[in-house]
């Protein structure tokens, strides 16, 4: 790639081949592989939600016992999506809280402890992470 750069201009420049790999790999990730990846997640969660659909219509078709069934089990993936949702809300808060005291013990070092240190910017994600934690123990609702 230089060397045709070189024959281009009539001057070597330096880093161009470096340029042109990350240029071209930028177009390659933001152009190509994200759009792909997405396409095919939403093909994918659409063809789930058919699937669902046509499951449930047909249970509940079938009979009485079969709309109770459906409708049991309606509320059984409710229950296990809302449990789904506060675990992670529990590992967010707990990484939150190890980031932001390992950042802090880190801009501590680095820095010193004197007036005008960064040290206490560690205490934004670990209070983003103890808000977390207590909205997951304290104010969320019950799950039956």
């Amino acid at each position: 790639m230089t060397h045709l750069a070189l024959l281009l201009t009539g001057q070597q420049i330096d880093g161009l081949g470096l340029w042109l790999f990350l240029s071209i790999s930028a177009i390659a990730l933001f152009v190509v592989f994200i759009p792909t990846v997405t396409f095919l997640d939403n093909r994918r969660k659409e063809r789930e939600a058919y699937y669902k659909a046509e499951t449930f219509r047909r249970l509940a078709e079938s009979s009485g016992e079969g709309a109770k069934a459906a409708i049991e089990l309606l509320r059984e993936e409710d229950r296990l999506k809302r449990i789904k949702a506060r675990e992670g809300l529990k590992i967010g808060g707990v990484i939150n809280i190890a980031v932001g005291l390992s950042l802090l013990i880190f801009l501590r070092m680095m820095m010193g402890s004197g007036p005008g240190s960064p040290a206490l910017c560690g205490l934004i994600p670990g209070f983003i992470g103890v808000g977390m934690l207590i909205y997951v123990f304290f104010l969320a609702s019950p799950i039956e």
